[in-house]
């Protein structure tokens, strides 16, 4: 069982169409969104939902006005100002978007008045696509611990991959480098960085290139509408080089891609025979003929 993830510095680089372009090439895989804050893949394999779960991902804090005697230490000792204060008579509420879960005004109330019930966060599915079963997930507007769901949905993704004898795990990750991509990475094959052409392309790819040295973890790079600047192309090949992180491929600008999302399929479905569908057929193998794929990671 191998796992690729394929991940870039900032959001609209291509990742996910190219995770779903990739779904299409492979055989006996997984699908794995990871990008739980704002998930897309769904649009394009269409799954069907077999699972619905609840995410519990922390606690929320609620002040019960029947014990409340409006000392205000709660507003007092809350650093992220969720507090409010109410008057006739004064007593205090709990900002529900402003919490931040910590429990301190629950420890430290005098009356025990605070509450600190479990706080659903989202949902995580289990779902069948035309090339596969998928797990993924949403999380819940303005809600935290997008890291701990992300490796909620890895580990399930693991488990039941290994009890459906499948070869590949094929994970969109979630943009940047923060604590979602770090769930999203460990125990990894490898790391496909998808990259623009474009300074800020350049900047992206090095941040995303040395957190994937950081955790030892192999590194390709492809850089997606190449042609609409070929200087910056070449400049993000030439520090892939410089930085040991192998170059498998081009991607030119492609009007079809669009075209396909919008009928909710993938580039290789639609115009399977357009030189861009070739192009990342090449990439495809590229990338599976990377010695770490052939690697076993996955515990």
């Amino acid at each position: 069982m191998k796992e690729l993830i394929i991940l870039s510095g900032k959001g609209g680089t291509g990742k996910t169409s190219l995770t779903a372009a990739f779904a299409s090439l492979a055989k006996n895989m997984m699908l794995c969104d990871t990008d739980v804050d704002a998930a897309d893949l769904h649009l394009l394999m269409a799954p069907k939902i077999q699972k619905k779960n609840d995410f519990v991902g922390g606690n929320e804090a609620i002040i019960n006005p029947e014990k409340c005697v409006g000392c205000g230490l709660c507003k007092e000792l809350c650093r992220f100002d969720a507090v409010i204060e109410l008057t006739d008579p004064v007593s205090y509420a709990i900002d529900a978007i402003g919490c931040e879960g910590c429990g301190v005004c629950v420890d430290l109330c005098p009356e025990g008045a605070i509450d600190f019930p479990k706080k659903t966060c989202g949902e995580w599915y289990v779902s069948d696509t035309r090339f596969g079963p998928m797990i993924h997930a949403r999380l819940g507007i303005a809600e935290e611990n997008s890291g701990r769901l992300v490796a909620l949905i890895r580990e399930e993704a693991r488990k039941r991959t290994r009890e459906q004898h499948l070869d590949l795990i094929l994970t969109d990750g979630p943009p940047g480098i923060g604590c979602p991509v770090i769930a999203s990475m460990s125990q990894a094959n490898c790391i496909l960085i998808v990259a623009e052409p474009t300074v800020s392309g350049i900047h992206d790819m090095k941040r995303v290139g040395q957190l994937a040295a950081h955790f030892k973890i192999p590194a390709m790079v492809c850089v997606n509408k190449f042609d609409l600047n070929p200087d910056q192309g070449l400049a993000i090949e030439q520090i892939a080089r410089e930085n040991n992180i192998h170059i498998v491929g081009r991607i030119p600008f492609d009007p079809n891609f669009t075209q396909a999302m919008i009928q909710g399929k993938t580039i290789m479905e639609t115009h399977k025979n357009s030189s861009t569908s070739q192009a990342i057929r090449e990439i495809w193998q590229t990338v599976m003929k990377n010695p770490a794929m052939k690697q076993e990671r996955i515990m």
